[in-house]
């Protein structure tokens, strides 16, 4: 990203110094991203968020008085509420969907690359949910009880051919980028059409997405 490109405000929660501190230097090596505020307790990002109004906050799970999913839940309840993007430790499904269902964007395992830090917070602040494939496949066993897979072709009432075909390379957890160059297309192009999915089926994000392209036959259990 270049220097003069728009910054990406981030506000960061964890009650560990050094961890907030490295992570300041690993996003902060980025041009394009600025950490303007740190908090010690979900509390204090709550009020980060009302005095900074970020681009995306990055929320440690526990923490202690008020944690993480707890603050993010109070975050994603504001009007016009930035990305959150949920690090932990802990990688299971418990906290997993937890931190989805309050409203979270991402979740990423600390011991992620410092790259895959930078790119999951550029991927949140662009209202892009980051969901990797087998993050994807666990929310739809969770949902549904089953394990996805392609189904044979279909036709979505209200959404053009290209629009279906992007749902369901949705579902399948391809990222803008993937779908982008499965398709041949631009990367802008792909944000349109997954604009459009969710506008048209009233889905919230793109967990919502997947969920629905399952029950829906756009993806199916497999064995």
């Amino acid at each position: 990203m270049a220097a003069d490109d728009v910054t990406v405000r981030v506000v960061l929660a964890d009650d560990q110094d050094l961890v907030r501190a490295g992570f300041r230097v690993i996003l902060e090596s980025e041009p394009g991203i600025a950490v303007v505020a740190e908090a010690a307790d979900g509390a204090a990002a709550v009020r980060a968020v009302e005095q900074h109004r970020p681009d995306v906050v990055c929320l440690d799970v526990q923490m202690p008085g008020v944690d993480g999913l707890e603050a993010a839940r109070r975050i994603t309840a504001r009007d016009d509420p930035p990305a959150v993007l949920v690090l932990t430790t802990f990688d299971n499904d418990d906290t997993l969907f937890a931190a989805l269902d309050a409203g979270a964007s991402g979740f990423l395992l600390k011991n992620a690359s410092p790259e895959r830090l930078i790119d999951a917070v550029l991927t949140v602040a662009a209202g892009d949910a980051l969901l990797a494939p087998d993050v994807t496949r666990r929310v739809i066993s969770r949902a549904t009880g089953t394990t996805p897979r392609a189904a044979d072709p279909c036709v979505v009432p209200g959404l053009t051919d290209r629009e279906t075909e992007v749902l369901r390379l949705m579902a399948q957890g391809m990222s803008n980028g993937e779908i982008a160059a499965h398709l041949f297309v631009g990367e802008a192009t792909v944000k349109t059409h997954v604009s459009n999915v969710l506008q048209k089926l009233q889905l919230r994000d793109r967990v919502q997405a997947v969920v629905w392209a399952y029950e829906h036959g756009v993806v199916r259990s497999g064995g």
